[in-house]
């Protein structure tokens, strides 16, 4: 073949593949916009909770483009939220397969993806799959060591499980002191951690270590803010309620040292926060369940105080319910 042949068919060659490459970007083009605009009507139907109409559109949005690694997240987020944990029906496991083959494939796209990984390893753990969930929450862990929410929701993993496994209790707390040591200026980790102690005093062998874990914790928190309204609150909670509930076991001395512990707590935060009801009433609890117990020589002193605290705390919850008031009007004037 002659060169100027070669050139012609060269010239055809190439005007074709430019004509079949526009076509084929055309096509992808128009393909992406149609996959944009089902991903955004299967979003409107997710936020609103009609999920079955949101799987249509996720479906439609997948295939105009099966890369689109967020539609199959919120597919597989839709078929889990028609899931009813407990019911092994065929109709709702087929919900939860549905699930997980959409999570898997996004997480197949994006690997490293921690939204994704959370989200499969929450679908595991409503299938009560603990290993493979477990897996999972260690990842992100692995993929953000020092983000502290994520020991947090590991720790609560752990929790859930905790009354079946017992050694899973010991991870809990662990997660919980290493969400701590992420960062120990932060009081939230604290909080979290003296909860965890606050929920295991009913199970626990000895619930008075468990009274005394989470006041520690509490202790902390004001060390860290002294003003911190919640934490002195909590302190007067704990200390009383342990001298009231373990009023069997333990000495007397030490269950007179807890009234006062609770009482000056109490009173600072009432200091904090005097429009807060709670401490009024706790202060009632404390003087009715523990100091007329403790010194029932001035039990009728107690009694007339608690009286006091009790009508404190009603004239608390009508001013609450006045601000309440006022700021709902204040509210739909400016609407």
């Amino acid at each position: 073949m002659h060169r100027k042949e070669k050139n012609v068919v060269l010239t055809i060659f190439l005007t074709l593949a430019i004509i079949f490459t526009f076509s084929s970007c055309e096509k992808l083009k128009v393909s992406k916009l149609k996959a944009n605009h089902h991903f955004a009507q299967a979003n409107h139907f997710f936020t609103e909770n009609q999920y079955r109409n949101a799987i249509q559109a996720y479906e439609a949005a997948l295939s105009y483009n099966p890369d689109l690694v967020e539609a199959y997240r919120f597919l597989g987020e839709s078929y889990k939220n028609m899931f009813k944990p407990g019911d092994n029906s065929p109709v709702n496991m087929e919900k939860a397969s549905k699930a997980l083959e959409a999570l898997n494939k996004a997480l197949e796209i994006e690997p490293n993806n921690k939204d994704i990984i959370y989200s499969l390893g929450d679908m595991l753990d409503k299938l009560r799959d603990f290993e493979e969930a477990e897996k999972l929450y260690l990842r992100i862990i692995e993929l953000e060591p020092t983000n502290m929410d994520n020991y947090y929701v590991i720790a609560e993993f752990y929790k859930r499980y905790s009354g079946e496994r017992e050694e899973l209790g010991e991870k809990a707390e662990q997660m919980y002191y290493r969400r701590i040591e992420a960062d120990p200026e932060n009081t939230q980790g604290y909080a979290y951690l003296a909860q965890f102690y606050s929920d295991q005093i009913n199970s626990a062998e000895k619930p008075a270590l468990m009274f005394d874990k989470a006041n520690d914790l509490y202790v902390k928190i004001t060390i860290l803010d002294p003003e911190n309204f919640t934490a002195w609150y909590s302190i007067g909670v704990n200390r009383s309620s342990k001298a009231f509930r373990l009023q069997n076991i333990l000495p007397l001395d030490e269950r007179k040292g807890l009234a006062e512990e609770s009482r000056k707590a109490l009173l600072k935060a009432v200091e904090i926060e005097p429009n807060e009801p709670y401490p009024y009433v706790y202060m009632r609890i404390l003087l009715i369940n523990v100091y007329t117990n403790v010194y029932p020589e001035r039990k009728g002193r107690y009694e007339e105080e608690a009286k006091v605290w009790g009508e404190r705390y009603e004239e608390a919850i009508k001013k609450q319910a006045e601000r309440r008031r006022l700021e709902e009007e204040l509210r739909r004037s400016e609407r």
